[in-house]
């Protein structure tokens, strides 16, 4: 399984949530297995979404792009930074 981060810096008059119908988008991509936003404490938020393998985090990167642009421009969001990572552990307690 692979991850992308984007950090994201929400402006004074944005929540920092994504619409449903963002959040939506992305689970459609072919190969997402989901999606976390995450907003800290420090006025910087976070997406996190989790792909099947490789080929997939990369066959999503240009819609993805798209995505983010159009959805941190409609939340009032700078894109800080995006990042890819390979998920070595996995493990979520009920």
């Amino acid at each position: 399984m692979f991850a992308r981060v984007s950090t994201y810096r929400p402006q004074p008059e944005s929540t920092g949530a994504p619409s449903e119908g963002t959040v939506n988008q992305v689970l459609e991509l072919p190969g997402c297995k989901g999606i976390y936003y995450l907003f800290g404490q420090d006025n910087k938020s976070l997406s996190i979404t989790l792909w099947d393998d490789e080929d997939a985090l990369a066959g999503s990167r240009p819609v993805a792009d798209r995505i983010r642009t159009e959805t941190s421009a409609e939340q009032h969001m700078e894109i800080v930074g995006v990042e890819e990572f390979e998920v070595l552990t996995r493990q979520l307690k009920d």
